[in-house]
């Protein structure tokens, strides 16, 4: 890999993690383009690099809430952020589960797995097209929606589920306001994945040459920056509505990843 497509796929990363289309999914499609050859375990840490990237830029811009959790937290005081802190919890304890349990099996998912790519894309077009369907309403969050939440996140770590696509929709389905669902999934994902690079680093299963670690930097610093446009970007989309858009284009591009799956692989 190259800064080039270090650079390209930071920036697909940035957009995919917050547009509803699955960033992993395009992140394996545009490893297949580049003939990306790194072995999965490689190819797994650049992608949770890119992901700790987008995690960072979904601090700087939800910084209050993130304060607020933290606050709830330590405070331990029912309040309205301590609650809420709860919640979050709460939905991260299926994946939590899911990724201890089978850390080695999701590993040989992100290896160039294009028709797998391609089918879960058509699930998750299918998941958008029906909450662009359902009714607006003002409900919030509760524990209950939270874990049924959190197992739709636990799904989304296969590669062409879009974790943003599907904790939203799922959300929407629920009955839950359009923009809280947005900032409760993308609040949820950010202690997952903190949780997941401490985790690589301790355990000694991120390590970078020199060379890796130059082309990791700037994959990082082109997720970071486009993650914080997008970002702004599907909270915007999300209350107006606009889901339907996207599920035609997973419809598409997980049409075309199982033609190309089919025939040239």
């Amino acid at each position: 890999m190259n800064y080039l497509e270090a650079i390209i796929l930071g920036i697909v990363q940035g957009l995919t993690e917050f547009l509803p289309v699955s960033s992993s999914g395009h992140l394996e499609l545009a490893k297949v383009l580049f003939g990306d050859e790194s072995l999965p375990k490689e190819s797994l840490t650049f992608t949770v690099v890119l992901h700790f990237a987008t995690a960072l830029s979904t601090i700087v811009i939800f910084r209050k809430e993130v304060f607020d959790i933290f606050k709830g937290l330590l405070q331990f005081k029912k309040n309205e952020e301590f609650f809420f802190s709860v919640k979050i919890i709460v939905s991260m304890i299926p994946a939590v589960l899911i990724g201890l349990m089978f850390e080695k099996e999701l590993e040989a998912f992100f290896n160039r797995n294009v028709l797998l790519v391609g089918f879960m894309l058509l699930i998750t077009g299918l998941l958008l097209f029906l909450a662009d369907k359902a009714k607006n309403t003002n409900k919030s969050v509760s524990y209950k929606t939270a874990f049924i939440i959190g197992i739709s996140q636990a799904i989304a770590m296969l590669p062409g589920i879009s974790r943003s696509g599907a904790t939203i929709s799922t959300s929407v389905l629920l009955g839950i306001d359009r923009t809280k669902a947005a900032r409760f999934s993308f609040l949820m994902v950010v202690p997952l994945i903190f949780g997941k690079v401490a985790k690589d680093f301790m355990g000694g299963d991120i390590s970078f040459s020199d060379e890796s670690f130059s082309i990791m930097a700037v994959g990082f610093a082109a997720a970071f920056i486009s993650g914080l446009l997008a970002c702004q970007w599907m909270i915007t989309l999300v209350k107006n509505s606009k889901l339907y858009y996207f599920s035609v284009y997973c419809f598409i591009v997980g049409s075309f990843a199982i033609g190309y799956a089919y025939f040239y692989m």
